[in-house]
């Protein structure tokens, strides 16, 4: 969660961020170099570590409005309205994550499109935006996306290919990092979520589009720089990731000890797999709030005001539930949160 500083990183990250901070480099050869690192991870032509996934949508969008042009990049906010800069997006999927996509859109001089409805959308819809203004389709790999009613992410990429259009896809918290590279032009990741890397971005995908993002690195990307010390650090992330395994059984186990708190009158417990199908397994805490006396708003205000403050997946508050993630918990942390919500419904009525 960003609100909690995302990931923490391993120690062996630290020591390569050290290195990187205390050591000279030519940047724009470190960059060239990490970048072909990186794109051997993601299985792409190329690639470019960037700031964060957010800067990423918006340099890659002004790379693909000005391109090799200099003069243009220096004037993007002047040009941009007078070149093809319409993005396309699902309408299900304009959403915030933390912030609009729509303004990082804007941010690299692109106008955002919606096509279809917040509930559905099909592909003979998206054809029908598509215009000579039309410079690529934005797609989000998110579970903040509407999942349900949906065209298909490969229906997507084939409409693309019939209009040569480039399709850019936000998958900032996916965990596979090969699973877009044969279908997207540019895929972005964040560099601080599921890589457990420090605060960054990565932008892979097809050399000539990379090499657009990296011109505009110089220029409004300049305000986005990503500094040497976190170019080590996110390289040694990667590595370590490669042997990283999704541990879904010792997700499962962990939620077990929320169990108990079915006994609680108005007090309902499940495992709720992530929305967008990734190998993650949430316990979800109904609050009947007939019964209990409490919603499960109150609930997770009193968790973040404790002695320890536990933070929540509250999307879902306002309809009654919350998620506890097993992921980052550290040994005897389930029991405390297991333990408060008991005390917090518990004593409502005592």
């Amino acid at each position: 969660m960003s609100i909690l500083g995302v990931s923490t990183v391993q120690d062996n990250v630290i020591e390569a961020m050290k290195y990187g901070g205390q050591s000279f480099f030519e940047m724009a050869d470190l960059v060239k170099k990490s970048g072909e690192i990186v794109a051997e991870y993601f299985a792409t032509e190329s690639a470019i570590i960037v700031n964060s996934a957010s800067s990423g949508i918006a340099l890659s969008i002004a790379g693909l409005i000005a391109k090799d042009d200099r003069y243009a990049s220096e004037k993007l906010y002047q040009i941009a309205p007078d070149r093809p800069n319409e993005v396309l997006i699902l309408k299900g999927q304009n959403v915030d994550y933390g912030a609009p996509v729509e303004t990082m859109i804007n941010l690299g001089g692109g106008k955002l499109i919606e096509v279809g409805y917040s509930n559905g959308c099909k592909i003979d819809q998206i054809e029908g935006a598509i215009t000579a203004n039309t410079i690529a389709f934005f797609y989000v790999k998110s579970h903040h996306a509407v999942q349900k009613n949906m065209p298909s992410l490969q229906e997507i990429k084939e409409l693309c290919n019939r209009h040569s259009l480039p399709l850019i896809i936000d998958a900032a918290a996916e965990g596979d990092l090969k699973q877009f590279s044969e279908i997207a032009d540019l895929v972005i990741y964040s560099g601080s979520k599921a890589i457990d890397g420090p605060t960054s971005g990565i932008v892979a995908g097809k050399k000539k589009l990379i090499q657009y993002i990296e011109l505009q690195s110089k220029i409004i990307g300049r305000v986005m720089k990503v500094g040497k010390e976190t170019i080590f650090g996110i390289l040694q992330a990667l590595e370590n990731y490669q042997t990283k395994e999704d541990d879904v059984e010792g997700q499962l186990e962990t939620l077990e000890t929320l169990k108990p708190l079915n006994n609680l009158p108005g007090v309902q417990v499940m495992t709720q797999q992530d929305e967008s199908g990734r190998a993650i397994y949430r316990g979800r805490i109904m609050i009947d709030e007939q019964i209990t006396g409490i919603s499960a708003l109150q609930v997770i205000e009193k968790l973040k005001s404790g002695t320890i403050a536990i933070y929540t997946r509250d999307y879902y508050a306002n309809e009654g539930h919350f998620d506890i993630d097993p992921r980052p918990l550290k040994d005897g942390d389930i029991d405390i949160i297991t333990n408060r919500i008991k005390e917090i419904i518990g004593g409502v009525h005592s």
